[in-house]
């Protein structure tokens, strides 16, 4: 399903642990790390298909997450014509499919690390997983999915922080040292708290 200008709709799913640190999980049989994100199917809405994407990639199911928040737009990327020709068959399907348009949510596991199982479908996407700090470096994210990383990042931080401050920091700077200049979510006033709804 691909809308008018090529794109085909999808999630991209950022999940907490209580320390605020994100999964991130292993491609099967390669070297890189991602977040996991599948498409969006006919008929389902972004957050349907974010709860079955999650079920599929991470076997979590919606008890174990809390919804913390979600991007405004779509974000998007294009994947290079050489993954496209390693991909498609079809050489009409390859000329109009340009990428990926994502709405990205963020979550917070209520649940525990053993109800993480990544062979809960008959295809799994991942053959490892790991918790890291939230502004990891992106240098083994796939180069073309770089950009919209940091673009879900940055925007889902407001979550996470008061105001603007803890998109200043620099790329790779872990959580707890925003914590430490600017105090916890703890200290804030009860007005500025984010709220559950974007």
């Amino acid at each position: 399903m691909l809308d008018r200008e090529g794109y085909r709709p999808n999630v991209g799913i950022v999940i907490l642990n209580s320390h605020n640190e994100v999964f991130w999980g292993k491609r099967v049989g390669q070297h890189s790390w991602q977040f996991p994100q599948g498409g969006i199917q006919h008929g389902e809405s972004p957050e349907q298909a974010m709860y079955r994407e999650l079920h599929e990639e991470v076997g979590l199911l919606p008890e174990h997450v809390q919804i913390i928040g979600r991007t405004r737009d779509w974000l998007r990327y294009d994947v290079p014509e050489e993954f496209l020709r390693r991909q498609q068959t079809s050489k009409n399907h390859r000329a109009s499919y340009r990428g990926q348009k994502q709405i990205w949510f963020l979550l917070r596991l209520v649940g525990s690390d053993s109800d993480i199982h990544l062979r809960a479908s008959e295809h799994p996407e991942f053959d490892a997983w790991r918790w890291a700090p939230f502004w990891i470096q992106l240098d083994s994210v796939i180069d073309f999915k770089r950009e919209v990383y940091q673009l879900a990042l940055s925007e889902l931080a407001r979550y996470l922080s008061r105001g603007m401050r803890m998109q200043q920091l620099a790329w790779g700077s872990p959580l707890d040292l925003f914590q430490s200049l600017y105090g916890s979510e703890e200290d804030e006033p009860s007005e500025t708290k984010p709220t559950d709804k974007p």
